[in-house]
């Protein structure tokens, strides 16, 4: 029996596909925390539960670039969200890549 192939990931970078740097400089943190009730399970609640970013929606900076990584189990559990930061980064004429961020990993002694 095979395992089930993990979600894809999107990365929207805040790079336009012209070169420029894409702006308001807090983009990605605006983006990911639209989408911060959009989770595995459900949206949580009590104390404190609006805080934090979905786990398939996360702001990071790779190589000194502001992005967005987005599961593609977000299309899965809410196509329309899908569609919307899709069409975000197509809109916004922002560079995209598909690919899968690798778990921290500890240095090799």
């Amino acid at each position: 029996m095979t395992s089930p192939k993990p979600p894809r990931q999107i990365f929207i970078q805040g790079i336009t596909r012209d070169g420029r740097t894409f702006r308001p400089s807090d983009w990605a943190e605006r983006l990911a925390g639209a989408l911060s009730s959009f989770r595995p399970g459900g949206a949580k609640t009590g104390p404190g539960s609006h805080i934090g970013y979905s786990p398939l929606c996360v702001p990071r900076v790779i190589n000194g670039v502001k992005c967005v990584i987005v599961s593609e189990e977000l299309r899965r559990i809410e196509p329309m969200a899908w569609d919307f930061v899709v069409n975000f980064a197509r809109d916004n004429d922002l560079q995209t890549t598909e690919a899968c961020l690798l778990p921290d990993q500890p240095p090799l002694r």
